[in-house]
């Protein structure tokens, strides 16, 4: 368990791009009470820019604000505490719009974030929405939020994203790639890879023994070969072996009633073969409460599986319930993992 006086996990909340619903989903979870009851959270951003995500959300949530160059202060049980970087004004940030103002607002935010956990000063690392294009145009190379964590706090292990509902898993062997390159990305091995990380993450979790089914690539499972022989050759012996390693899986499954096994409790995730395979079924089933977390680091790294939502930023009518789930998924996560380490 963390160290202080409550017991609860240390989350490091990471304010995301400052144009979109970021500031206003900040807001929002800082005022929720059974968020601030399950973690002891410190935000990193800009007391700015977070006042007015809670003038746009029609809140004033209680937080502590102090300086970056300010020295640690006791802080008063369930009240947040906002490290203020003071490095991005709201009136510069052209809402509703990619610049690079809000992503290295966001990039700095995430790295101050991650070195925090990497640093043990925090057990979690969470983060309100990134737009992507915003990153690139802070950092060219930017990909995707696992190589910046890993790249930030040196992290050479195998880690993965996992979209999450209650009750819920989806893992996929591959992820932000074109499409027309999948099937030749897909090994034996980085299917078992991916059956362990998600075994080991269900675990993380609190699921005693999962179960997992593995997607199909191809329409109907391949039809014995008719349509691609990735299932025979490929997806087929990979779950055989997670087998004999006593991991709880099975498959392949045609990838279009997979999911309907799953939602009705056949089964605790789903691998999917592909980023959209999984994803389409997801936010589906719920948009406003599905959860991306990034599993296999030395700490949870969770956000809302939705993104900046450009397109009403600013309206106040952005839905806290992923972002909300997001963080008490994080305390969850790091709440187990401390007490097994102890």
């Amino acid at each position: 368990m963390s160290d202080n006086e409550a017991g609860r996990p240390r989350i490091a909340l990471a304010m995301g791009d400052a144009a979109g619903i970021s500031p206003e989903l900040t807001a929002r979870i800082l005022a929720d009470e059974a968020v601030r009851a399950a973690a002891e959270i410190t935000v990193l951003g800009d007391a700015r820019v977070l006042a007015e995500g809670a003038r746009i959300a029609g809140l004033a949530p209680e937080i502590e604000i102090r300086r970056a160059e300010d020295p640690p202060a006791p802080r008063r049980a369930g009240r947040p505490l906002l490290l203020d970087l003071g490095h991005c004004d709201p009136a510069i940030i052209p809402l509703g719009r990619i610049s690079e103002a809000s992503g290295r607002f966001a990039t700095e935010n995430f790295r101050r974030a991650l070195a925090m956990a990497a640093a043990g000063e925090a057990d979690a690392v969470c983060f309100t929405p990134f737009n992507k294009a915003a990153m690139r145009l802070v950092t060219p190379g930017y990909e995707d939020e696992i190589g910046f964590s890993a790249a930030a706090i040196g992290f050479h292990g195998v880690a993965k994203e996992f979209n999450v509902l209650e009750g819920l898993w989806n893992a996929r062997v591959t992820s932000h790639v074109p499409l027309k390159d999948v099937a030749a990305l897909l090994t034996r091995e980085s299917i078992l890879d991916n059956l362990r990380l998600t075994h080991d993450a269900l675990r993380a979790a609190g699921v005693a023994r999962p179960r997992i089914a593995v997607a199909a690539l191809n329409p109907h499972a391949g039809d014995n070969g008719n349509f691609g022989r990735e299932e025979i050759d490929i997806i087929a012996p990979a779950v055989e072996e997670g087998q004999r390693e006593q991991l709880g899986c099975d498959g392949p499954f045609p990838a279009d009633t997979v999911f309907v096994r799953a939602r009705r409790g056949d089964f605790d995730a789903v691998l999917t073969m592909y980023h959209d395979q999984g994803q389409i079924a997801m936010k589906l089933i719920g948009f406003d409460a599905g959860v991306t977390l990034m599993g296999g680091f030395p700490f949870p790294i969770c956000t809302a599986a939705h993104g900046t939502a450009y397109d009403i930023a600013g309206r106040g009518i952005a839905h806290p319930g992923a972002m909300r789930n997001a963080m008490l998924l994080a305390a969850r996560m790091a709440t187990r993992e401390s007490a097994v380490a102890a």
